[in-house]
């Protein structure tokens, strides 16, 4: 059996309008500190953002799920925080927010593969 390694996971959340405190699961960020993962795998369910509100800005909402995904990713097209270290990603993108995507706790596991941990968290929790 491979070695387990600790993992920190937190949910994205779309909250398309903050004064009603309804949300929706879109999404998963995983740090893998032993193995310098940070990775982030994203879904919108976008008849349950517009049930919760028809009004709401579903490609903004893409556009902003798509970027936490390029932070996690590196790379100069994500900018600044991209070029950090996997840790200092996860945690500038755990940070509290009050726009529409909005992380959640931060949860811990155990797994040999994040990369596959992360696909499995989205499978179970979001889509």
């Amino acid at each position: 059996m491979s070695d387990l390694h600790v993992y920190e996971y937190a949910l994205l959340h779309v909250v398309p309008r903050i004064e009603r405190g309804e949300r929706i699961n879109a999404g998963v960020l995983v740090y893998c500190r032993p193995l310098s993962y940070v990775g982030a795998r994203t879904h919108l369910d976008e008849a349950r953002l517009l049930a919760l509100d028809p009004a709401a800005d579903v490609p903004g909402v893409r556009a902003a799920l798509r970027a936490v995904e390029g932070v996690c990713a590196g790379g100069d097209a994500a900018g600044q925080a991209a070029q950090d270290d996997p840790g200092r990603r996860f945690r500038w993108l755990i940070a509290p927010r009050s726009t529409i995507v909005q992380p959640g706790p931060v949860h811990t596991g155990l797994t040999a593969d994040p990369a596959a941990e992360t696909e499995r968290l989205l499978d179970l929790l979001v889509r």
